[in-house]
């Protein structure tokens, strides 16, 4: 147990979607209307489906194939303009790598970690990435890497 941490601090920011956001989270909708109309019994897994399409939008619509523009695919302000989350963390980060603060960013979905990845390699910051395929030895040595005093990791993707 780590005694020497202080409190933990949590704030709550509510986010509003992206027009592109708006657009697939209406697709979605219009699309399964009728599953949506008929809810429950024997339909409870095309409900969550659903439910999981529009979590899917409302952490980032390149997530389904066809949002993201391209090919060729590149790296570029379009990762963080698609969705209202990242527009707030891209204006959140630098102000707290100016107060030396370091981050670590928590998804449940791989692929917004792999999309989080771009953006930290596109605007230059330096991360560490573990998810559920990084085996022991990786993970003890990212976690030892973030850690480090001195280490020029800013963020920490898990």
């Amino acid at each position: 147990v780590a005694c020497a941490l202080p409190p933990k601090k949590e704030t709550k920011l509510f986010v509003g979607l992206s027009n592109m956001q708006q657009e697939w989270y209406t697709r979605i909708l219009r699309k399964d209307a009728f599953e949506l109309n008929s809810l429950g019994g024997p339909d409870k897994v095309r409900l969550l489906n659903i439910l999981m399409q529009l979590r899917k939008v409302c952490n980032h619509p390149y997530l389904f194939d066809g949002a993201e523009p391209g090919p060729p695919y590149s790296d570029g302000p379009h990762l963080w303009e698609a969705t209202g989350k990242m527009m707030l963390l891209h204006k959140l980060l630098p102000k707290l790598k100016e107060k030396g603060s370091r981050v670590l960013i928590f998804s449940q979905m791989t692929r917004v970690l792999d999309i989080l990845e771009d953006y930290m390699r596109y605007v230059g910051y330096q991360y560490c990435r573990i998810d559920g395929n990084t085996n022991g030895d990786v993970r003890d040595e990212s976690m030892e890497e973030f850690n480090k005093p001195g280490s020029s990791k800013f963020c920490f993707l898990l």
